[in-house]
């Protein structure tokens, strides 16, 4: 389930944010009128967290299931008399997932699973999601909903059109002289606009903070972080320069003007993951006239051994006075078996050395979404707290 969708062009057109699933037939007639074949359902998830994963390819000599987002260990499948290969495992924690088949070799979809993990280059895996008890805390849960628009805007910069997700939270529209901090939320490389709603459930997890009264409520906004689909294109100086651009120049005063945006960088903050926690960092950091709150989570740029701080924010270290004055919080952040950790922590003891505060927080995973949506849930709750 996922947070409602407005698509935006001029109107726009508000989805149902949670439809009854149909129940899928488990029998087919052939479209020859032959006999009835058996519908696969797959995954199956059981009460007890195992979870049975099928796939009908009665030619194949070997099926693996490949488990995981992070070091997914290969799995052999058992083929049937029908030809459906079969495997049932764990129980596993209350978590989303990612999966494939490799049948003969060859990576596999799930082809009985619509829930796709999906970005700029492609489908990248299937999912399936195992519910907690109690609820996770990225997990759909009866608390008030907030809608997300997707909107067109013309990218000065790259001269053309781009698009972008705002997520609104609950009672936004019923209370319509209320005014909201606005939290812009980036994307890793492979990734777009897309994601952080989709797999990241941005909107899910700040609705269950605002349930606990754990959370101010904000306005995220979601944009795209990829210049040609490249990791260069998100990552270089120059793509950096122009999205740095962008974001200031376009997508700022489009919130800023369609939305009930509170005004000024206290009310403003940048964060991201992986590629975009590089982005976050570099945009936040050159401009804290506009950002008072910069967050990363495992970002590659600066756990790099070529990172140099003077070379990619120049003056940024000659000033730790004016830096945490401006700087309601810099927040570094890494899933503990992630390789990018040394990085992050040469990066921490060079900020101590020069006095500037910072915030350093790691989760167990490596370099996941797993990871990315804890780290975005124990940041929420520290953004645009009063002084």
């Amino acid at each position: 389930m996922k947070t409602r969708i407005a698509v935006m062009f001029f109107v726009p057109v508000i989805l149902g944010l949670a439809q009854t699933p149909q129940r899928r037939p488990n029998t087919y007639r052939s479209q020859g009128g032959g006999a009835q074949v058996q519908r696969l359902i797959s995954p199956e998830v059981h009460t007890d967290r195992r979870i049975t994963f099928r796939i009908r390819a009665p030619q194949a000599t070997i099926v693996h299931l490949l488990f995981g987002a992070w070091n997914p260990q290969q799995q052999p499948m058992t083929k049937d008399g029908s030809g459906v290969w079969s495997i049932t495992i764990g129980p596993v924690e209350p978590e989303i997932y990612t999966y494939v088949f490799t049948i003969d070799g060859v990576r596999s979809l799930d082809l009985a699973n619509p829930n796709l993990k999906t970005g700029s280059r492609g489908l990248d895996a299937s999912e399936v999601e195992v519910l907690g008890t109690p609820p996770r805390f990225d997990e759909v849960q009866n608390v008030p909903h907030g809608t997300t628009q997707v909107r067109s805007y013309l990218s000065t910069p790259l001269k053309r059109l781009r698009g972008l997700y705002v997520y609104l939270p609950p009672g936004y529209e019923q209370d319509a002289k209320r005014k909201y901090p606005a939290l812009y939320l980036r994307h890793g490389s492979g990734d777009t606009e897309s994601n952080w709603s989709d797999d990241g459930r941005a909107g899910v997890i700040l609705e269950n903070l605002l349930a606990q009264k754990k959370s101010a409520p904000m306005i995220i906004v979601m944009t795209n972080g990829d210049t040609d689909n490249t990791w260069a294109g998100g990552s270089s100086p120059q793509a950096m320069d122009a999205l740095g651009a962008e974001l200031l120049g376009d997508v700022i005063p489009l919130v800023e003007k369609n939305y009930r945006v509170l005004p000024g960088r206290e009310n403003r903050a940048i964060a991201g993951l992986s590629m975009g926690g590089g982005q976050a960092f570099t945009i936040g950091l050159k401009h804290l006239e506009w950002f008072a709150w910069v967050a990363e989570f495992s970002s590659g740029l600066i756990s790099s051994a070529d990172f140099n701080l003077e070379k990619h924010l120049p003056g940024f270290l000659d000033d730790a006075t004016g830096a945490n004055k401006k700087l309601r919080l810099l927040y570094l952040s890494c899933g503990a078996d992630d390789p990018r950790i040394p990085g992050q922590l040469n990066l921490c003891d060079e900020l101590k050395e020069h006095g500037i505060r910072h915030e350093w927080v790691t989760t167990p995973g490596g370099h996941e979404w797993k990871v990315w949506r804890h780290l975005l849930a124990d940041l929420m709750p520290r953004l645009f707290q009063e002084k």
